[in-house]
Order: structure tokens, then C-alpha cells, then sequence
């Protein structure tokens, strides 16, 4: 087994290396991202709840099968302090259906300091209703 790559950054750079990987369909690079607990959680749209690396894995290894998915993140809204980081955001990605369409998908990623650094617990996602949401809050990180 290759040896894990290491990520050192802070909770935003850590959520840029994330949609990176997923649009390079990179599931080793996916998967250095999460925190070592076995309690970490993914729900992707429209599915059930997957806790864990290996059921994690498994879900994003099927995602990839088809290639890489590229998601436009827009409309951050970030809660920080010293070990907790979540980010709302929305997704937005060009389905490959006829005729093709945007996607959006309201998506919360829960970050936390580990001995390691920052690393994913959660990621949620699931499917906006209509067009993108507006941005009533705009973008903030509170301190």
C-alpha cells in the first residue's frame, strides 16, 4: 500500500484540496484529506449515510469510475474557531444528461484540528431545489 500523502494547511486550504482531488478523481489525495476517526461521515446527494474510511472509499472509488467530477464552489459561509471549521457552500456542476443542465447541490463540510492538522470529519451534500440559492449572507468567517 503506497504510503499516505500528507496534507499541512489551514481548514480553506484544506477545502480547495478537496474539490481538487475530486476533480482530479484522485482517491488517494481524497482520501489523506479525512481525519483518522472511524466516526468521519460523507452523505452524498440523494444517498445514505456513509461512515467510516472503507464505506467512504467505496463511494467515492464508484464516483471516479466515470472520471474526474469538476464542482464550482461559490457562496461560502465558514464558522471558525481553534479545532472546528464548517463551511457551507454551494456546489455547482454541469451534468452530463440530455440536455445538459447545471446541478446545484448545498453541501456542509465539517473540518477539525487533528495532531495531524486539518482534516475532513464531514462532508453533506445534498440536491438545491430550482436555481442556485441566493447569497443572503455573503460570504464570512467568523472568529
Amino acid at each position: 500500500m503506497p504510503a499516505k500523502k500528507q496534507f499541512n494547511g489551514s481548514a480553506d486550504e484544506l477545502e480547495v484540496a478537496f474539490y481538487d482531488a475530486i476533480s482530479r478523481g484522485d482517491i488517494e489525495g481524497l482520501m489523506a484529506l479525512w481525519a483518522d476517526d472511524e466516526e468521519i461521515v460523507c452523505v452524498h446527494p440523494n444517498s445514505a449515510r456513509l461512515i467510516g474510511h472503507a464505506e467512504i472509499r467505496a463511494s467515492w472509488e464508484t464516483i471516479f469510475e466515470n472520471g474526474s467530477v469538476h464542482i464550482h464552489t461559490t457562496q461560502l459561509h465558514a464558522i471558525h474557531n481553534m479545532l472546528t471549521a464548517v463551511h457551507s457552500v454551494i456546489e455547482t456542476f454541469h451534468s452530463g444528461t440530455e440536455p445538459a443542465q447545471d446541478v446545484h447541490i448545498i453541501a456542509t463540510n465539517v473540518y477539525i484540528k487533528t495532531p495531524k492538522g486539518w482534516r475532513i470529519a464531514t462532508h453533506h451534500a445534498s440536491v438545491a431545489a430550482g436555481k442556485a440559492p441566493l447569497d443572503l449572507f455573503k460570504a464570512s468567517v467568523l472568529h
